[in-house]
């Protein structure tokens, strides 16, 4: 499962935005994301080419299992480390923008200590 920051952000979104909404669609991924529907678009066919994505005839879009399982991972990540950085006093606001960057880059052995510390305390 190694694929690129801003493709986990789309896989992110996608879930998001389906558990939200019960769907999405690019132009509320772009909002959610700030990009433009172009870049959506480029984005999007890539996911589908790589097996991430479906989109029916409607054009909205659904996770596949390997992109909902990528999806969940980084989701995860996400809300662990926002809770973190709030219990240490962080802004909710700025606690989500660093935990956003941070999802990405953390090692699994790394993350999965911050989530054992944080189940314990």
């Amino acid at each position: 499962m190694n694929i690129h920051e801003s493709a986990e952000d789309y896989l992110e979104m996608i879930l998001m935005l389906t558990n939200e909404k019960g769907y999405a669609r690019s132009i509320d991924i772009a909002a959610a994301l700030s990009v433009t529907k172009p870049s959506v678009s480029v984005a999007m066919k890539k996911l589908r080419e790589n097996g991430y994505i479906l989109m029916d005839k409607g054009n909205l879009i659904f996770l596949t299992d390997s992109g909902k399982a990528i999806a969940e991972r980084i989701y995860e990540r996400h809300e662990v480390l926002a809770s973190m950085l709030e219990r240490l006093g962080v802004t909710e606001q700025t606690a989500r923008e660093d935990a956003c960057k941070i999802e990405h880059v953390l090692s699994d052995e790394t993350f999965a200590a911050i989530r054992k510390h944080i189940q314990r305390s």
